[in-house]
């Protein structure tokens, strides 16, 4: 695995989704109270762009269909039907710089 630089920390602010492409792929970046979580960016199950979407807590939902996920595990945390999983990032800030670990 390699750490790649995505972005500044000042660039994503307390409480937004902020997208990025890390490696060809595209992750999404949370930052809640200043802790930073990476996940995949698109909802497994109609492939919503979930930076569009909105973080309740430490849950985003897809602005598509409402699909909920774990910003910390990138699991499922509720939808109708079972879908898969989004995989999760280790994320590491360095100065203002965070880096994701692909």
């Amino acid at each position: 695995m390699t750490m790649i630089k995505a972005s500044k920390t000042s660039d994503i602010t307390p409480g937004t989704l902020h997208k990025v492409s890390v490696d060809g792929k595209e992750i999404l970046l949370i930052n809640i109270d200043g802790s930073f979580f990476a996940m995949d960016n698109t909802c497994t199950h109609a492939g919503g762009s979930l930076s569009e979407g909105k973080l309740d807590g430490s849950t985003v939902i897809c602005d598509w269909h409402g699909a909920q996920f774990d910003c910390k595990t990138g699991k499922l945390a509720k939808f109708p039907a079972k879908i898969n999983d989004l995989m999760s990032y280790k994320v590491v800030v360095e100065s203002d710089d965070v880096f994701v670990e692909v």
